[in-house]
């Protein structure tokens, strides 16, 4: 799919009616990658980076199997860009990293020679950050959304199915990777009571503060 096609996906998607959650199990890996033009007339310098950045995106969305499961690109400022990047596992992310036959590689291995050899000038910054989030450590709302972010990398569930709180989310466990432990049950039976009791000494109307994005 072209990145035409894909921007016009997202900006005409439809939303999803209601309270939803990501369907999202086990480890949830997040990468954020980007740059900052340090030097705007520095074009030659920037504008090869900022390109590599879309041909690796191009390549992933290729190939699906890599284990980019979904991305959105965003900017801090005018000078910084970068992408939030969701991975099928922290192996699949290494893989891609490391692939001989990868774009990365390629493009990693010009700027580390570039460095070894004096180079750079400090026209644009390189920067990412890695995030591997165990399950029972991350949850989420959306309301009247289409897929977006975490749920557009893995689906969209209605909320109720994890837990209309977010304490209940956290609790939730697929039994995937290391959010199963001995101590599961007893975390989720302590939750849930924490849950009643917050609902209990909020009165009648918790439920429905509870909805809003933010509040719960």
């Amino acid at each position: 799919m072209s990145k035409g096609s894909t921007f016009v996906r997202s900006v005409f998607a439809r939303p999803r009616p209601g309270y939803t959650t990501a369907a999202a199990t086990g480890d949830t890996v997040v990468l954020l990658i980007g740059m900052r033009i340090n030097r705007f007339w520095a074009v030659h310098h920037w504008g090869p980076v900022m390109y590599a950045m879309f041909r690796m995106l191009h390549e992933l969305r290729r190939s699906p199997e890599r284990g980019l499961r979904g991305r959105i690109l965003l900017t801090a400022s005018p000078r910084t860009y970068y992408v939030v990047q969701y991975w099928a596992s922290k192996e699949a992310l290494y893989r891609y990293s490391t692939a001989p036959d990868g774009f990365h590689h390629t493009v990693w291995g010009i700027a580390n020679r570039k460095v070894r050899e004096g180079r750079t000038r400090g026209h644009v910054g390189l920067w990412h950050e890695t995030y591997i989030v165990p399950e029972g450590g991350y949850e989420s709302i959306y309301f009247d959304m289409p897929a977006f972010g975490l749920a557009g990398a893995t689906g969209q569930l209605p909320v109720e199915d994890r837990g209309r709180h977010a304490a209940q989310r956290l609790a939730f466990r697929s039994g995937e990777g290391a959010g199963e432990s001995a101590g599961e049950s007893a975390g989720d039976s302590s939750v849930e009571s924490a849950g009643e009791s917050a609902r209990k000494s909020a009165g009648p109307g918790a439920d429905a503060r509870a909805d809003v994005p933010g509040v719960s």
